[in-house]
């Protein structure tokens, strides 16, 4: 501003300067001749006549206009005064909205929405975003009266937002879309899928693609029991990182369980196990639901070796991490496998005996060699790794069969003592299945 200063001071003395070298030795004079008189002027006269006369046109032409727009910049100050009502009005109801203030939000909503149908019954100008502005207050509205649990007024009022005051208006667009979406929220919070459904399939294609959007419809399968699309929707959500990795991994697991335990025939099992992909396919929970599901569902199968053979082959990626497994699914694939292996599986039995060989202390494997020792009718290998598996097992279910076995190869050699007292050793046992609720 000080620069500024300067140069408008040194501008009024070179005006000066101008103005006394053209006027302070300027002897020159005007005459008007008007019949049949004759007027002399000085120049300097006349020059400062004629500014005075340019001035006080100009201050007067100004002054005119000033007058004549008095009553336009009144309006304007009328209309600036309840834009700012209106959107004070706005920002309370959205305040108490976020405040949790249902009551006190919808009646700054209502006082928005009674002053814009006010001024509009009254004809005048309307506000800038006048039809935005009422729309989210019917919306806002709408979502305190929800909170309110009073459905009927809030329909209403979504109606009202989603109404054609301002067809082709972009703003109005995207509180359509925001209308809608909420309509969606409260459908699913009342859990009316028929509501949630319709409103879904009404979101335009852009919006149906947002985040927001696909957390509703993952929603609205899971509350329809469509697995297919709620699988489809939560892994685009993954790949937009809408969930975190460890919960995107713990939602996918979830609805692949779900969608395994809504299967009824082997053939839909089948559909839901192609939908994995490969890390899918080595997580050893969804594996073990799917060869549990598999089996359930194929009990009256003619082909029964068909469905060991599907199960033995979603095993193997199983088998093949077994060291880095926990306890407890090293048991069920311990408690599995014997029910799988065909006697005639060599493959299978030399892959069990050799991973016993390298982890010879691994009670789990113990029970397995013992079992593929007893098919291959080795009784005293057999004998001796359940009775090394029998001392160390963890699980009542596996000692109760381990005792069986010994019980039974005992029977075999006539040892009617040692038979005896591994019945009882397997009856204790089963006895501690039973107190304790365990199947054996």
């Amino acid at each position: 501003m000080a620069i500024k200063g300067v140069f408008w001071l040194v501008g009024l003395f070179a005006a000066a300067v101008a103005l006394a070298l053209l006027m302070g030795q300027n002897g020159a004079t005007i005459t008007l001749f008007w019949a049949p008189y004759r007027v002399d002027m000085s120049f300097n006269l006349v020059l400062g006549g004629a500014l005075l006369l340019f001035l006080l046109l100009y201050v007067t032409l100004r002054s005119l206009a000033t007058l004549r727009a008095l009553p336009r910049q009144a309006l304007r100050w009328r209309l600036q005064q309840r834009e700012r009502v209106v959107h004070a009005a706005v920002l309370d109801a959205l305040s108490h909205q976020l405040a949790g203030r249902y009551v006190r939000a919808r009646s700054a909503a209502r006082q928005v929405i009674e002053q814009l149908d006010h001024a509009a019954s009254q004809g005048t100008e309307p506000l800038a975003r006048q039809s935005q502005v009422l729309a989210m207050a019917h919306l806002l509205a709408a979502e305190a009266t929800h909170a309110l649990q009073d459905r009927d007024k809030r329909d209403r009022h979504l109606a009202q937002a989603l109404g054609p005051t301002a067809t082709g208006a972009a703003e109005q667009g995207v509180v359509r879309e925001g209308a809608m979406l909420a309509a969606i929220r409260w459908a699913l919070e009342d859990r009316d899928l028929d509501s949630a459904s319709h409103w879904l399939s009404q979101l335009p294609q852009g919006a149906s693609r947002r985040t927001l959007a696909l957390r509703l419809k993952l929603r609205v399968a899971r509350l329809a029991q469509d697995h297919t699309m709620a699988l489809e929707t939560a892994r685009l959500l993954a790949k937009h990182k809408a969930f975190s990795d460890a919960a995107a991994r713990s939602i996918l697991r979830r609805l692949l369980m779900a969608a395994l335990q809504a299967s009824h025939d082997p053939d839909q099992v089948l559909a839901t196990w192609q939908t994995l992909d490969a890390a899918d396919r080595q997580d050893p929970e969804l594996v073990l639901a799917a060869i549990a599901r598999l089996q359930a569902v194929s009990a009256g199968e003619s082909d029964p070796a068909r469905v060991q053979a599907r199960c033995l082959e979603w095993t193997l990626p199983l088998w093949e991490q077994y060291a880095s497994l926990t306890e407890p699914v090293r048991q069920r694939l311990a408690t599995l496998l014997p029910r799988l292996l065909p006697d005639s599986d060599a493959s299978w039995l030399a892959r069990i005996e050799n991973l016993q060989r390298q982890r010879p202390a691994d009670p789990l494997l113990q029970y397995l060699a013992a079992d593929v020792f007893y098919r291959q009718q080795l009784w005293g290998k057999a004998e001796a790794m359940f009775r090394q598996a029998a001392r160390s097992l963890g699980d009542e279910a596996m000692r109760v069969h381990t005792w069986v076995r010994l019980a039974q190869l005992a029977e075999a050699r006539s040892d009617e003592p040692a038979a005896l007292q591994a019945w009882r050793t397997a009856a204790l046992h089963a006895q501690v299945n039973v107190n304790t609720g365990v199947s054996p």
